[in-house]
Parts: structure tokens; C-alpha cells; sequence
């Protein structure tokens, strides 16, 4: 019996969970692997299995060269972000503004009911007048949201025919879009739009009074980075994270081609939105940073072989642009599995790694759906399907030995039990979107390149 099935929702998120590790062995910036979630699979039936692609890029040296940055700040200026809300958004786009270097190009956009360019995009050089132009940022009107995002892209786009910039629009905001375009729907083709020219959206959701639906449909859509800020002290800090990233990348217009020989049927992605045509999966990102792992999980169908047999379960190609050298290059790897009669052979080759982050891409969907049951006033529909996943895990966890998915389950009973309780209030709500997405962008939790 396959271990795995344990209900309809984990049948391949706790199937696919070890990890057998194909590595390229060329000297490129990107390594690419293949990994499926156990090295040996039962033989004799039809098996579940999960395949992850794995994105490991080096890192750049701390004081050495880096692809110059094409940045536009989008800052609300509402009535709402009035007082000390207003005053850490212009200390940390002050900070940030300090780090780039002179050949950065820079743009600053304001919004209320109105959008106004500030600063158009420009070579940082000197930083003084870009200072003034952020101190003199007051709260004030409504929030074009949309708005200030499209005219931040104009900015960007500038320059975006210098295939050296890496390209990044970082939107702050406390409120609800209420002039404009202000549905989950068009934020999310706008970042969709956005992610074809090559240019990602990080999004920066400030107290508890902005919508994360947006926030949440925006950043993923255009491959970029998502923050949930409850205290507005933790603005610097947070502008330095994303600042990190972006002076970090080291690929771009990232494609990765994944094909499944005859008798691997490649169901569905978990946590990332990919596609699937016949025996052929594909997926794109916008960059990838160094120092980072990005990963995408396939669960996969594998027909039944005899004890003994060996096959391959998945080849997979990246070909990105290296975002110092601006040249096109690409990797290729593939991992074969093994098939055995004994349950504890198959056990044995489980990958405890892979295992980890199938669980979290599982209940990063399954807090999705948690909130969208409970929106629905479902709150004890919800609690239940936290539950399922929370007993699947368990068993799982008990099963392969495995102390993280282990946590993981143990965590997500009293999850579980508050929600049926309470239900989700505003802040826990706006928790589990950023937390889901964070899980399922695999998005760093900084980085100290200065």
C-alpha cells in the first residue's frame, strides 16, 4: 500500500516527499537538479511520486561586480498613511536610496487620488535632490493603486532595452485601491503583463487596513516578492530585504523545460503555476537570486514496473540569461528511480528535504483555501481540511521518520482548532495570504549583501 494516500487533497503532497539529487556539474552561476520523492518506489503498481526541480545559484561576492538595478518606488501617500506610517516610508526609502550605486537608475512615484512622478527614472549619481524629493512626500486623498503600479512600470521601461539592468517596481501601500482598476483580476493581469517585459512587482502591504488579495495576486503574477508589515517600524528593515534580493540576481528570463518519458504522466505543479501540455511541463521566472535555492514541485503518475527495473522519471533544461554577463546559457539534468518489492527499501530512499518542502507548498495551498472557505463562512469547513492535512502529515511524518513534517503537523492542529473557534480576524488573515505566497515564491528571508 502506498504509504502516501491518505486522503483525496495529500495524495501526491505527502507521496512526494524524498529526495534523489541530480545535480549539473558545469561551472554556470545556475545549478539545476532533479529530485524525486523517493529514490525507490514500490514496484508491481501504479505509483504516486512528486518531481522537484531545484534552482541553486551561487552567490555574488559581497563587494565584487553586480548587474546595475532599474528600480521604480511606488509610495502611497493617502490620507491613511498619515503620521508615523508616513515618516518610516520616507526613512526606509531614504535607506534604500543610499545603497544604490551611481549607475542604479532610479524613479520615485507617489500616489493618493492622483499619481505624480516625483523623481522620473534617472542614474542615481549624486542622491541629494532624490532626498529632497522623498522627504517631501505628505499624506493626503485616496489610493490609485493600480495607477501608481502602471506608472511606475512607464518609468522602468525607460530603460529597459539596457539589457544590463535588472528591472523592479516596489510598491508600499496601507490601503484599499479605490480609484481605478482595484479587483484581485486586473492586479493580477497587470503583474502578468508585466512579468513578459521582464519586469517584477515586490509588494509592501502596510497595518491592517490594505487589501492583501491584491497584494497577494500582484507580486506572485509578475515573479515578485510579497511582505505583510503590521508595524511600521519594521519598514527599513524590510525595504533592506528586497533591496537584497534585487542587488543580488544572477539570472534572468528564466524558462525551465521539464520532459516526463513514456509511463510518467505529469499531473499537476504544487505551490507555482506552471504548465502542462501532454509529457512536457514548463515554467517561467522572472530572475533568480544568488545564495538562494528556487524550486518547483510536479507531482507525477508512474506506471507499474517489476522489482529490479530502473527508468527515467524526469529531464529537465533551464536556459536563463546571466544577468552579469547579459549571454544566454542553459543546464541540463535528469534523475532516473529504481523499483523494489520491499516497503522498507522504499522507505529507506526517502528524502526528508524534499519531503519538507512538499509539506510546506501543501499547506501554503491549503491555507489558500482555508481562506477562501471561511470568506464563504465556512469556518468549520475550514478547520477541517487544516485538520486532514495536519493527521496526514502525522502519519507520514511517522511512517519515514521525518521530525520536520513531524512539526509541521503538530503545528497545524491548534492552527486548526483557533480557526473553528475564532475564524480569522483581520491580521490573521493578512498573515496567511503573505505566508502562503512567501512558501510558494520561496522567498529569502534577506540577504546581507551590502
Amino acid at each position: 500500500m502506498n504509504k502516501f494516500l491518505l486522503i483525496p487533497v495529500l495524495a501526491v503532497a505527502l507521496s512526494g516527499v524524498t529526495s534523489l539529487f541530480a545535480k549539473s556539474t558545469t561551472e554556470h552561476p545556475v545549478r539545476l537538479s532533479v529530485d524525486v520523492d523517493r529514490r525507490v518506489l514500490p514496484a508491481g503498481s501504479t505509483e504516486r511520486a512528486v518531481v522537484k526541480i531545484g534552482l541553486d545559484c551561487l552567490r555574488l561576492p559581497p563587494h565584487g561586480a553586480r548587474p546595475p538595478v532599474n528600480l521604480a518606488l511606488v509610495i502611497d501617500r493617502s490620507g491613511s498613511m498619515g503620521g508615523d506610517k508616513i515618516v518610516r516610508a520616507r526613512e526606509a526609502a531614504l535607506e534604500l536610496v543610499r545603497r544604490l550605486g551611481p549607475e542604479d537608475i532610479i524613479s520615485i512615484i507617489a500616489y493618493d487620488t492622483r499619481v505624480e512622478t516625483l523623481v522620473p527614472a534617472r542614474r542615481v549619481g549624486h542622491a541629494r535632490g532624490l532626498e529632497a524629493a522623498i522627504r517631501g512626500i505628505e499624506a493626503e486623498g485616496n489610493t490609485a493603486l493600480h495607477g501608481g503600479v502602471t506608472r511606475g512600470a512607464a518609468e522602468v521601461r525607460r530603460f529597459i532595452e539596457d539589457s544590463r539592468y535588472v528591472n523592479r517596481v516596489i510598491l508600499l501601500s496601507d490601503g484599499l485601491a479605490n480609484v481605478g482598476p482595484s479587483s484581485p483580476e486586473e492586479l493580477g493581469r497587470l503583474g502578468h503583463s508585466l512579468m513578459k517585459e521582464g519586469i517584477s512587482v515586490t509588494t509592501i502591504g502596510l497595518g491592517l487596513g490594505f487589501n492583501e488579495d491584491l497584494m497577494a495576486r500582484l507580486a506572485p503574477r509578475s515573479d515578485g516578492n510579497t511582505y505583510f508589515v503590521e508595524n511600521s517600524g519594521d519598514l527599513p528593515g524590510i525595504f533592506s530585504r528586497e533591496l537584497g534580493d534585487v542587488l543580488n540576481v544572477v539570472a534572468r528570463r528564466v524558462v525551465i523545460e521539464i520532459d516526463f518519458p513514456a509511463g510518467v504522466r505529469p499531473v499537476n505543479f504544487v505551490g507555482r503555476e506552471g504548465a502542462i501540455r501532454g509529457q512536457k511541463a514548463e515554467l517561467t521566472l522572472n530572475q533568480l537570486y544568488g545564495g538562494q535555492e528556487k524550486f518547483a514541485l510536479i507531482e507525477v503518475e508512474v506506471s507499474p514496473e517489476m522489482a529490479g527495473a530502473e527508468r527515467e522519471i524526469a529531464r529537465a533544461r533551464v536556459n536563463y540569461e546571466d544577468a552579469l554577463t547579459a549571454r544566454s546559457a542553459s543546464v541540463t539534468a535528469q534523475r532516473n528511480v529504481s523499483f523494489s518489492a520491499e516497503s522498507k527499501v522504499v522507505v529507506a530512499s526517502a528524502d526528508h528535504k524534499v519531503q519538507a518542502d512538499y509539506a510546506a507548498n501543501v499547506l501554503a495551498v491549503a491555507k489558500d483555501e482555508a481562506i477562501a472557505l471561511v470568506d464563504s463562512g465556512k469556518k468549520n469547513e475550514a478547520a477541517a481540511l487544516l485538520r486532514q492535512h495536519s493527521e496526514a502529515l502525522k502519519e507520514l511524518g511517522a511512517v519515514y521518520g521525518n521530525t520536520i513534517v513531524s512539526a509541521a503537523a503538530s503545528a497545524v492542529a491548534p492552527e486548526a482548532a483557533r480557526l473553528e473557534r475564532d475564524g480569522l480576524d483581520n491580521a490573521q488573515r493578512k498573515a496567511y495570504r503573505a505566508d502562503s505566497q512567501q512558501v510558494k515564491n520561496q522567498q529569502s528571508s534577506g540577504s546581507t549583501r551590502p
